[in-house]
């Protein structure tokens, strides 16, 4: 018999799956393969978007796009990296994103305007992890704030992982921080549960949350290959401690040493 899948790398598959569930279809932004029409629409619609790999993770080859407008001009452009580049026709600004991704397959997303600290962007990593008796558990929660110059979160993207208490330090009380928390835990066995329906196999889940202006959670992207190591930038040790012995139970990170950060 063919064992079980335990990683799926395909965001595509992941998020049709996930549209598939009334539930969970309001925290999952819309969505739809790159082409030249699914481009224009939802520019139109959102005027801030995100263009990504079907596979692909720790941030490589996601583009931010959007709309401007500047004296009474119609600019579009588009960030990689820390590469930025402006354009005055949707044409120019297609043939330069096509050439940039072919040939490989991507996604165009909904863009999220994420909360911000400091004037970056920062989202929030939730992992959720099989325990012995193959239940789900949410056994960390951390923030990743973006680098500056860049326009993704992600760690190896030079994001830098913070806490939820100094994220929200300014906008919620420590009471109704302990609430989001909480409801982000819940979200994240949600989201594992029902992908663990469909793939038994998952053992680990990386769901990546960004908070709209009204705090509304947003699921970005699913990992089910997440890495542990984010959780030993915190200061405090008892999480990642938590996270890593999952992990190993698991089947990750075999060796004995602890994975270098």
């Amino acid at each position: 018999m063919k064992p079980a899948k335990r990683t799926l790398v395909s965001k595509w598959t992941k998020t049709k799956r996930l549209l598939q569930n009334r539930g969970l279809r309001k925290f999952i932004p819309e969505t739809r393969l790159f082409s030249r029409t699914n481009l224009l629409y939802l520019l139109k619609k959102y005027r801030m978007i995100y263009v990504k790999p079907v596979k692909g993770s720790g941030g490589k080859g996601v583009i931010r796009a959007e709309v401007r407008r500047i004296r009474g001009k119609t600019l579009l452009r588009y960030q990689q990296g820390t590469t930025i580049r402006t354009f005055t026709s949707f044409g120019a600004f297609y043939a330069s994103l096509y050439r940039t991704k072919f040939p490989r397959p991507y996604l165009v997303q909904q863009g999220i305007p994420l909360l911000t600290l400091q004037g970056r962007p920062f989202d929030i990593r939730v992992m959720v992890q099989r325990t012995a008796t193959r239940r789900w558990r949410t056994t960390g929660i951390i923030g990743r704030l973006a680098h500056p110059k860049r326009a993704v979160t992600n760690y190896h993207s030079q994001g830098r992982p913070l806490p939820l208490r100094i994220l929200f330090a300014s906008r919620l009380s420590p009471a109704r921080r302990r609430r989001l928390t909480a409801s982000l835990a819940r979200l994240g066995l949600r989201i594992a549960h029902d992908l663990g329906r469909k793939y038994p196999g998952f053992r680990e889940l990386g769901v990546d949350v960004g908070m709209d202006a009204r705090l509304h959670p947003w699921v970005l992207e699913v990992n089910t290959a997440p890495d542990a190591r984010i959780f030993n930038e915190l200061k405090n040790k008892r999480i990642f401690r938590r996270v890593l012995l999952y992990a190993k139970a698991n089947g990750r990170y075999k060796s004995r040493k602890l994975p270098r950060v």
